[in-house]
């Protein structure tokens, strides 16, 4: 580690005069970091779906595909951001396979990088509830339970409120105050801030209007019968 390193400097991240202090540049490359990654999902949502056929054979495709989504929403929020939330002060100099991942995909957000307070409290939120959430909600699918679809919204609207207040909060920067968080390359800000949160904002929007549809058709047979059996 040199002395130039120690004081934060040189780094590629945007603002280029964030302070950055001990920063290591990664020594695994981006195919070999995005490959394994992907990897290492497909591997726990390949086992999940082999779990799941043996145990509930029966269960509809639209189950299983919510088990799926669910399963790695629980692995991501609770285990990588997990990761950010405890080791967030030592983010510029890690170099374990997570810590790289973060200062990968913080080329387009140096946030991370920096202990922001909205994307370290976001964060946290984010493991500590919606991680094991997550998973109870996988229980409950395959369960068959009815608080399947209560927590289901909680859920699902707890990640769309968190993306767009991650938005909100960058894009208020760059537009008031002048501080661009992402390097200038498209790619950063296409796939890695734009792409990788929407899904968090697509997915859960099906799931919150799937459960509130629900709900609101079994309150609506609730009061019919109620009324019913009233008049008799």
């Amino acid at each position: 580690m040199t002395n130039s390193t120690l004081a934060g400097l040189p780094h590629p991240y945007y603002p280029i005069e964030a302070q950055l202090v001990g920063y290591l540049a990664n020594d695994w490359s981006v195919p070999t970091l995005v490959g394994a990654f992907a990897a290492g999902w497909a591997g726990i949502l390949g086992v999940t779906l082999m779990i799941v056929s043996s145990l509930r054979p029966n269960l509809r495709t639209a189950d299983k595909l919510a088990v799926l989504w669910f399963i790695l929403s629980g692995a991501i929020h609770l285990f990588f951001e997990g990761y950010f939330v405890v080791n967030h002060t030592r983010m510029a100099p890690a170099q374990d396979f997570f810590g790289q991942l973060w200062k990968e995909y913080s080329l387009s957000d140096s946030r991370y990088l920096t202990s922001d307070p909205f994307v370290l409290c976001m964060e946290t939120i984010t493991a500590i509830c919606w991680g094991p959430l997550s998973f109870l909600l996988v229980y409950l699918i395959l369960s068959g339970s009815s608080l399947r679809h209560p927590l289901q919204i909680i859920v699902s609207l707890g990640q769309i409120y968190g993306d767009i207040l991650y938005y909100a909060t960058s894009m208020f920067d760059h537009y008031y105050n002048g501080l661009s968080y992402c390097r200038p390359e498209a790619y950063y800000f296409w796939c890695y801030y734009f792409f990788m949160n929407f899904i968090w904002i697509v997915i859960p929007s099906h799931y919150l209007w799937e459960s509130v549809s629900i709900t609101s058709r079994a309150i609506k047979s609730l009061d019919v019968t109620s009324k019913s059996r009233k008049t008799k």
